[in-house]
């Protein structure tokens, strides 16, 4: 998963100041990290030298720079949309166009239910599951988009959902072929705010070279807020092992240190977490038998 937030940087001189933005890249259960990249510009030679040599699922917005690297990858790396994205579309032109928006926001809706039921189970029986069920709602939804495509106003706000979801459809899909892909990238926008309260504290970085060292910071943090480590213990290793010109750096992975530090992990934070998913499932599955009984 990836997602990329601005930031002002301060440039010196009569410059004054330009924008740099953070990426974030979130791996998935075989590869348990969040890095931090930062450059001085959207455009997407950024991204495309952070993942120059990957291969696999990138799950992202709509950001135009992630279908040239698609493309250009030979399709090695294959996008996968955010249904989040353009569900928040839809929930825009609700009031021009109530019947159609929440048509396809109640269709949505079902996506995220057949979701919340496959979440405990195995990615093999989450992909049949959406396959059984998500793919006929899929079908009808994307039926549905092609016939309001030839009557709404072409600058509505409905228009504007309706094209970013048409032109996105084969990326919002693909989570269905996959049952360790998810239906947004919810996560990176969750991992990104760190940068977003940070702004409102430090307000900018002080040059260009701060940028990337930031990302570091944010990116040794943000392994050991993942892995509930104490986040001093780990730092102070961290930074041990590194002035001791320490080359065994892989096991200073967060979850491998996790593994051999236990008495390092938070365990009120594991339980809270656990206490909170439980919350989850069970208002999920109230809401879904009051569904099933109007």
């Amino acid at each position: 998963m990836d997602r990329r937030t601005p930031v002002k940087v301060l440039m010196g001189g009569k410059e004054g100041s330009r924008q740099g933005r953070f990426w974030t890249y979130i791996g998935d259960e075989q590869h348990p990290y969040a890095v931090y990249d930062f450059t001085m510009s959207r455009r997407r030679d950024g991204p495309q030298a952070f993942l120059q040599g990957f291969r696999g699922y990138l799950h992202a917005d709509a950001y135009g720079g992630y279908d040239a690297i698609s493309l250009e990858s030979g399709k090695v790396v294959i996008e996968v949309a955010c249904w989040a994205h353009a569900r928040r579309k839809f929930f825009d032109a609700r009031n021009n166009y109530p019947r159609e928006a929440y048509q396809v926001l109640e269709w949505i809706q079902q996506l995220y239910d057949i979701e919340n039921r496959g979440r405990e189970l195995s990615a093999e029986a989450r992909r049949a599951l959406r396959r059984a069920e998500a793919d006929p709602v899929l079908d009808r939804l994307d039926a549905y988009l092609a016939r309001l495509s030839l009557t709404v106003l072409p600058k509505s706000a409905l228009a504007k959902a309706v094209g970013y979801a048409r032109n996105q459809w084969d990326a919002l899909r693909c989570y269905t072929t996959d049952g360790c892909l998810t239906i947004d990238n919810n996560t990176s926008e969750r991992t990104l705010r760190a940068q977003a309260i940070g702004r409102k504290n430090w307000l900018f970085l002080g040059s260009t070279d701060a940028g990337p060292r930031a990302a570091v910071l944010y990116t040794i943090l943000a392994g050991a807020k993942r892995h509930r480590l104490e986040p001093w213990a780990y730092v102070r290793e961290l930074l041990l092992r590194r002035h001791a010109d320490d080359a065994s750096l892989e096991k200073l992975l967060p979850d491998r240190w996790a593994a051999q530090h236990p008495e390092a992990v938070l365990q009120h934070r594991l339980d809270e977490s656990r206490r909170k998913a439980t919350a989850r499932r069970d208002r999920r599955r109230r809401r879904r038998t009051l569904a099933k009984s109007r």
